[in-house]
Parts: structure tokens; sequence; C-alpha cells
């Protein structure tokens, strides 16, 4: 009997497209003003000092923005990276700049599941802050409440059975009553190695039977209490 549902975002509960069209080159263009900017904010300043530690070398702010501006064009999911990433959306979000992406399924279908008496949780590659951000500001509303609590890359990488078994271990619920959704295959095999299980989202290609993990187009053919 599944207890709890971790979901993944991008390409599940949200448009790949919105994350990689419209946030990364948000961010990408705004990083070098808003670190100059505001290098001397403690949070900022806590980030630079983590980013220089993954880097191995004291580098000035001029050079520190030229290797995060790297990162975010290898897509590296570097943590210091990708917190500083969730402060300049926060400041999109602010601006009405943009608004978070949710597909119309998923947020029904979440907020069915939470009266049901389902937890729902968030695992995502992204910054919790980030993650916060883009439910608190959608075209339906504010939808953190519906979220018991959120992980990011500090429980570890999402292609990592390891990672799965943390997030278990801290929900205090056995890995067979946790239900993974995501549109990414080594994610799923990584759950399910935990012991989750397990649903691939495949919205935009034909349902495969004969698939590795479950498939479902969208959220709203997805039945926990089957599983």
């Amino acid at each position: 009997m599944i207890k709890a549902i971790v979901t993944d975002i991008e390409g599940t509960t949200s448009s790949l497209s919105f994350v990689k069209e419209v946030l990364f080159p948000y961010a990408r263009v705004k990083l070098a003003s808003f670190v100059r900017s505001h290098a001397d904010d403690k949070a900022v300043k806590n980030l630079l000092a983590d980013a220089r530690k993954e880097v191995g070398e004291p580098l000035d702010n001029e050079a520190l923005i030229t290797q995060l501006i790297q990162w975010l064009d290898e897509d590296k999911k570097v943590t210091p990276l990708k917190s500083l990433q969730g402060l300049i959306w926060e400041a999109g979000y602010r601006q009405g700049d943009f608004k978070g992406h949710v597909y119309q399924d998923a947020a029904e279908t979440l907020k069915l599941w939470r009266t049901q008496g389902l937890d729902l949780y968030v695992y995502s590659s992204g910054s919790v802050y980030a993650q916060k951000l883009l439910f608190a500001h959608t075209e339906y509303g504010d939808l953190t409440a519906l979220f018991s609590g959120y992980f990011d890359t500090h429980v570890g990488g999402k292609r990592e059975p390891a990672s799965y078994a943390s997030i278990a271990a801290q929900l205090h619920i056995p890995a067979g009553q946790l239900l993974f959704l995501s549109d990414i295959k080594e994610e799923l095999d990584a759950a399910r190695a935990a012991g989750f299980k397990t649903i691939w989202l495949n919205r935009d290609a034909p349902i495969a039977d004969q698939a590795e993990h479950p498939q479902a187009p969208n959220f709203g053919v997805i039945r926990p209490e089957s599983l």
C-alpha cells in the first residue's frame, strides 16, 4: 500500500521547456549582475564560498562568475549554483517576469491525492528553495501547502539508489510504500533499486507496455491504490 508519493519536477509535474526555455536562460542572463550586486549578502557570500570549494581555487568574483556560467552552460548539478539560481528566480517570480509552470493534470491530481490522505514530497535536482518558488507561483495559485517536504541534491544524486534510501529513512516510511514519479529512466532505476514503486511519466510518446517501469501519459491515470 502506497503511503506517500515523491515526485520529480522537470518533465513530470512541469514542462521541461519551462525550465529549459524560461528559467535557465533567465538565470544565465541575470547571474553576473546578481552576483556583483549581492556578493556581500550573507546567503550569497556563503554560496560563493561553497562554489570556490567546488572549484578548489580561491577565484575572485569575476572569475567565479565565469565558472558559474560555464557550469550553467554544461548543465552541471552543482549545489551552490542551483541555490544561486533559486535566489535569481525568486526575484523573477516576485517581479512577475514569469509564473511557475505546472501541468493541469498534475495540479488537480496532487490536490486529490492530498485529500485522500497521501503525503506528497518533491525530489528535484533544483534547490529546495527553487522548488518552493515554482510551486508557490503557479497559475493555480500557491501549491506549496500540498507538500510535506522537499529534497534536492543535498540528499544525493538522482541516479544513485542511496539517495532514495536516504529519503525513505528520513521519512520513516518503508521504501516499498513509497511511489516515485519521474520522466527519466535512470532515476526510476535508482529508486526501484532502493525498493520504491515507480511510474514513468511519458507525456510526449506512445505508452510502451513493455517498458522497464509502468508508464503513464499524465497524473490523472495514475492509481496509487492499485500498486
